[in-house]
């Protein structure tokens, strides 16, 4: 069973060294760097979410959950929003269906509006990252048109 737990003092040294795909590499920050993300952004404002992604007791994947500012280059659907800035599953525990029920999971939380009600989910992502593109569309994710940070697209959901 897949489930999202907070990173805690005990788990964060097992998510650190959970990386994806040497080709997978360019598509998502390191779960480090993400981790670094979420105390800029709340000092600046934002509201990070960062969770861990596990499958029964083993943490497979990550996830950086955000509301509001996420950085200094903003769709216009950012404001007073959700996004899912970071998403990976480890590169070991690809093609078992872990993202699939991660992505039920990240969306049912967000649907409870822990930080304040919205009207839509957004996410960024690289316009070759196909997997991803597929993923995010068999939930209903629609591009928006617009691009940001170079070469992001924006995909969008109503919640």
């Amino acid at each position: 069973m897949v489930t999202l737990r907070k990173i805690t003092i005990e788990n964060r040294r097992e998510l650190f060294p959970l990386k994806v795909s040497d080709d997978q590499a360019r598509f998502v920050a390191s779960n480090l760097s993400s981790i670094a993300t979420c105390y800029i952004l709340a000092s600046n404002g934002g509201n990070p979410l960062p969770f861990a992604i596990y499958a029964d007791e083993q943490m497979v994947g990550f996830v950086l959950i955000v509301y509001g500012i996420t950085s200094y280059e903003l769709p216009k659907i950012a404001d007073k929003n959700y996004s899912i800035q970071r998403f990976m599953i480890g590169e070991q525990y690809q093609k078992r269906g872990y993202g699939r029920e991660a992505m039920k999971k990240i969306l049912a939380y967000i649907r409870t509006f822990p930080v304040e009600p919205a009207e839509y989910c957004w996410i960024p992502y690289v316009a070759d990252n196909t997997v991803a593109k597929k993923l995010y569309e068999s939930f209903g994710f629609r591009d928006n048109g617009e691009k940001i940070n170079g070469n992001e697209l924006v995909t969008v959901l109503k919640l």
